[in-house]
This record gives structure tokens, sequence and C-alpha cells, in this order.
């Protein structure tokens, strides 16, 4: 994990220094941005203890343990999709697609994307109770082990260990549950960065307190009322056609968001006629234009009301002077019979006449109603549940395969608030897609670069639930396709990835017609995570061949592939960016961001040789880290290479880490 240092040699402002301590403790300040001195003290305590004073708080059973599992090690290793990524449309894209438990895969990607998120977008289990939402916790602690890790007492342990190995869905339990996914995905986002949360009535309440603990009480920016549907009433008689999505920023000092593209100025329009009440009032813009791609078939005659002709630019005839009219001769008429259209007298034009048309302030210039508005609202009503369900019945010829899809629209809305064109948005509670679809669609229009990372658990999909998901995904190319011998049951995660493939193709065909011609990164790379071999210890502190169980002779090359791209991802490096091939006579390294990675077995004395050499000589290589696989090594070689790197005076006066890695 990364550290940020908080000390400065500079006796900042108080302004600067209040910025300082709002970016690294947004949750010690009040709504009001006063600073909490007190909860800032236990914040820096090194275990929780009950220091307990007078200050508003958040508690629940498991908190201690959900701050643990927030910094607990990674108990997985992230391997690639080789086939997939390998496709053309893949190999280059900067988008991804992880599969696995949400909380390792953040747990894998802080430091590669610290800060570097702008948007994220989860839509979480809402506990309703009848959601399948239940806690599950594959952690082996003993009731001792967990008091003293916490800092709790051993009867508080036991009732934490209770709960947590019981598959509960107590409130307890969902904040368990999000509050360490939370905790990181705060890391990943920039200082300007947003998150928003969908959620209903179970856990709003609990929701929002647990927002205002993590992200800080002054940083919430609102909570959205999205009317879903018109709906039945349930058994209160009250129909429940919301939902809600919180929306905060991680610092408020540096977040601004989007204005709304509907926002317009009223001081223009200041005309009125007949239709001033469902139309509003107007002002009037020219009908002919000089400058525009220039088309015979907008450059015709019009009848002005003394009965004289005019044609664009007030000319008196038909010629080509590079001006014509704005509307078709169709849709002039329209105009006319609507009374669209407005002829003035001019004394600029040869006609004398000025051809005109109204922009009201509530239709646009083909009648349709708009909502115009200075700001964004809270409440959203213009899109429905049942828009996404009939989006996904065409991506999926018909087939009701996701019980509750978030509408493209929807996501379409959140992003341009809380992003722009080039940024990163993270969906680690991926579902079916829909954040990436929309991403992608977006990008489409825009010719923007929005990339994204979804984040989706391969849940097992019930067959006797959802039978007709479970066949879908039998017969998907995709599942049929996949890169394994071995038998493998239908899960959420492969609906996400046939959705992003198909919304894919489905844009392909579409773009030519509706969108920009420019080039859309429509490829997406998966990686996903699986267990650490037995008796392996990816973050232990020493190296100790001699004391170790582990037999590394049994990892195959897929097996180091698996672990290269964990340690390059835990040093930093992206998951899209890849690492060169070094060839130290014979013997392949791996080199990229100023780090060397040997792994292999048989690097030689030769091959040290080389590598000074390359230090020298090679004006794009210069490994201020050496990162090496300690059991492919003998003690002896590893010293002589230690020794001999750090001793080395280099050209380039490179200054040169040397680590040994389990």
């Amino acid at each position: 994990m990364i550290e940020q240092n908080l000390t400065t040699n500079l006796t900042p402002k108080t302004a600067d220094l209040q910025a300082v301590l709002h970016t690294h403790f947004a949750d010690c300040f009040s709504k009001e941005g006063s600073f909490d001195f007190e909860k800032f003290k236990t914040v820096l305590q090194q275990k929780e203890v009950d220091f307990f004073t007078e200050s508003y708080s958040l508690q629940w059973l498991g908190k201690q343990y959900a701050r643990l599992l927030a910094t607990d090690p990674v108990t997985t290793l992230l391997r690639a999709d080789e086939a997939h990524n390998a496709l053309p449309e893949n190999a280059h894209s900067q988008n991804l697609l992880l599969k696995g438990d949400n909380l390792e895969v953040l747990k894998h990607l802080t430091n590669a994307y610290y800060e570097k998120v702008k948007m994220i977008y989860i839509d979480p289990p809402y506990n309703t109770g009848s959601d399948g939402f239940v806690y599950q916790d594959d952690r082996k602690f003993t009731v001792p082990q967990l008091a003293q890790l916490a800092g709790v007492s051993e009867e508080v342990a036991q009732r934490i260990l209770s709960f947590t190995q019981s598959k509960s869905n107590s409130h307890s339990a969902w904040l368990t549950f999000m509050y360490p996914r939370l905790y990181i995905a705060r890391q990943l986002l920039k200082d300007d960065g947003v998150i928003f949360v969908s959620i209903d009535d179970n856990e709003v309440a609990q929701l929002r307190l647990l927002m205002d603990e993590v992200f800080g009480e002054d940083n919430f920016v609102s909570e959205f009322i999205w009317q879903k549907k018109t709906g039945a009433s349930d058994a209160n008689n009250i129909a429940v056609i919301t939902e809600y999505i919180l929306c905060y920023c991680k610092n408020t000092f540096y977040t601004n968001l989007n204005k709304n593209t509907n926002s317009f100025n009223e001081n223009r329009y200041k005309l009125s006629d007949e239709f001033e009440e469902e139309r509003g009032k107007y002002y009037i813009d020219n009908l002919d234009r000089g400058g525009l791609s220039y088309s015979d078939s907008l450059n015709y005659p019009i009848e002005c009301p003394d009965g004289t002709i005019t044609y664009p630019n007030g000319r008196l005839d038909y010629e080509n002077d590079g001006w014509i009219w704005k509307w078709s001769k169709e849709k002039f008429q329209w105009g006319i019979e609507n009374k669209f259209i407005e002829f003035r007298k001019s004394t600029s034009k040869q006609s004398g006449w000025a051809v005109c048309y109204k922009n009201y302030m509530l239709v646009d210039n083909e009648g349709n109603k708009i909502e115009r508005a200075a700001a964004y609202k809270n409440l959203i009503t213009d899109v429905m549940n049942n828009h996404a369900a009939k989006e996904l019945n065409e991506i999926f010829q018909g087939k009701k395969i996701f019980e509750t899809p978030k509408p493209v629209k929807l996501m379409k809305f959140l992003i341009e608030i809380g992003s722009n064109p080039n940024d990163l948005i993270l969906d680690f509670f991926a579902g079916s897609g829909t954040t990436a679809d929309a991403v992608m669609q977006l990008n489409a229009k825009d010719e923007g670069n929005r990339r994204f990372i979804l984040v989706q658990l391969p849940e097992l999909i019930d067959k006797k639930k959802n039978k007709t998901a479970y066949e879908a995904v039998l017969s998907f190319p995709s599942f049929v396709s996949r890169n394994s011998s071995l038998p493998a049951e239908p899960t959420i995660f492969d609906i996400t990835k046939e959705r992003l493939l198909r919304a894919a193709v489905k844009l392909k065909v579409e773009k030519n017609d509706l969108f920009s011609a420019k080039e859309v990164d429509l490829g997406f790379q998966i990686y996903e995570t699986f267990p650490i071999w037995d008796d392996y210890e990816f973050e232990a502190k020493d190296f100790t061949p001699s004391l170790t169980l582990f037999d590394e002779t049994k990892l195959t090359d897929t097996d180091l592939r698996a672990l290269l791209l964990t340690w390059k991802t835990y040093d930093g490096i992206p998951l899209t960016e890849s690492l060169a091939p070094v060839n130290l006579a014979g013997y392949e390294g791996y080199y990229g961001f100023d780090k060397l990675y040997l792994i292999h077995r048989g690097f030689t004395t030769e091959s040290l040789k080389v590598l000074l050499e390359m230090m020298d000589n090679t004006p794009d290589f210069n490994p201020t880290t050496i990162v090496v696989f300690g059991y492919h090594f003998e003690s002896a070689h590893l010293r002589q290479i230690a020794e001999n790197v750090k001793a080395y005076a280099n050209k380039k006066s490179i200054s040169t880490d040397f680590i040994i890695r389990n």
C-alpha cells in the first residue's frame, strides 16, 4: 500500500494546511467544515481502543473487524485470460473486466490505480432480505487472534465471529461487508473524484452514515431520488417507486461536478406570442447562413409577406454564393404552418426581408418539449427500470437473464455529471455490465476516451431459480469457447462478459450511421483472482527458503506469469501496461517502468555481466528496482547479484534497489 508523507519543510498557510488535512482525513470534518480533533486523535491510534468522547460516530458490531479486513493482505494472485487478451480488439485496450471477490480485486488495484479513478459507481446488495445477500467470510481467526488483531475484547471477538461465520444479513453484517470496500475505493479516487452508490430504503440510512464515516460528512454532494417505476402498492398500500443514489466526493476543495448541458441563459428569451403558455418565451435567429456545407436542396426560394421572393442571403434569384437555408424545404413548410417562422423587414437584404425562426424556451425546433435547468436536479424521473429490461432483451434476443439491471440512460446521466471524456470509471459491483455499455456508447457519440474497470464475482446462477439465464449462458459463444478443459457452471460474470461483447458488436454496426467515425475502444482485457498456492506467502518480509515448506518446483510457466502479473501490479504498474522481455545472455527478464523482474531459473554470471553492460549502454534501460523470485536463485548467487548491482558505478549513475521476494 502506498504511504503518504504528511510532513513538509514549509510552514503552510492555514487554508493550505486545512486542504492537506481535508485530503487525508476527510472523515474528521463535520458537515459545516469544522475539524473534529478528538476524532483525529482516534484515527491516529495504532489500534482501536475505547478512547471514547462525546463525538458523533457510527458504531456496529464488527466495525473493528471491518477495519481489519480493509488492511488485511491479499489472499490471491492475479492471472490474465491470455486467449481473450491476445485478440486484436483487446490487445491494446485500456478497459478492464476483472473476475473475483471485489474486496480482493480492490486490494490488488490499490497501488497501480491509487488516485487514478475519476468516478466510481456501484450497485451493491440492497439487503432486502430477499435479494440473496448474506455475509460470507472464509478467513479463519480464533477468538484470541481476532481480539488481538482488532483490538477488542474476546467477548466482542466471539460475537463478531458468530455472525461472520453464520451467513448473517443483519445491518451489522451488511456494514461489515461494505466498509472495507468503500475504504479502499476512496483510496483509488482522484482528489477531484466522485462516487455514486445505488441503494433503497432497507439500508439507505445506514449507508448515509457509513459514507459520512469513510468519505467525510462535508464531502456529501447529493442524494439523488430515482423514480424507477410507476409500480403497484406494497403490503402497506404504498407504491414504492423510488430508489436512491448517494453521491460523495473525495475532496470538496477540488471537486467541481459538470454543468448541465441543457443549461441556458434565460435572459435571451424576451419575446412573446400566442403560444407563450405552452412554448414559453422565445428569441429569433436568421434562417440563412453562410459557411455551411453547400447543398442545392437548401438553396430554394421563399415567398415573403408582400409576395416577393427571397433566397438565402436576401438574394433575388438563384445563384451559389455559399449561403443556404438552415432548414429543408419540408421543415420550413412545417415552420410556417406551426408559426415557428417570422419575417422581418431588413435594409441589409436585397429582397428587403429577413427570414427568421423562433427559439422557444420550452420546446425545441421540432416542437418537442424540453426541460431547461440551470443545474442538475436530484430528482430523476425520465428513465425507468423497464428501460433496462428492454435494453437487455434487445441484446440477448428477448431472454430475461438478469433480474435487476440498471438502465444505460441512468448511467450516462451519472457519468456526464461525475466525469470528463478522458477519465477512468470504476464499477466493482458490475452486474450485467451497464456501466461499461454506457461508457462505450458515450465514447462513440462524443469521441471521448473514457476507460472502465469492471469487477464481478463469478457467482453461480441457480438453475432452479433462473433457468432462462442458466441455459442462455450455456449457449454463449464466449462460454462455449472458454480457454479451459475443466467443466464450468454458468455465473453472473459470464453474463457481464457476454453483454460487453454484444454491446461492442452492436455499436460497431450502429456507429457508422449514428456516431462519430473515430475509432472507439470497444475491447477489454480480462483478469481474474485465484488462491495463493499452499505455503506461499506473497508479502513475507524475509526470504528464508530453508525454513519454508513451499515447493516451487510445482510451478508452471502459467503460474510464473501470474506471479509476475501480481508483482508488477503490486509495484504500481497498471494491468493494461505490458513488461518488455529483456535478453540477458539467454536468460529472459522483464522490464518496464524502471523495474526489472527476474523470476526464472538459469540466471548466470554471464547474465549478470550483460545486465551491468545494459545499465551502462542501453539508453532506455534504467532499472531503479530489480525484483527477483528468491526460490529460483541460490543464496550465494543472490548475494553476488545484489552486491554487484549496488557496487557497480554505472555510467548513468542509476541507483538500484535489489528486492528478493518469495
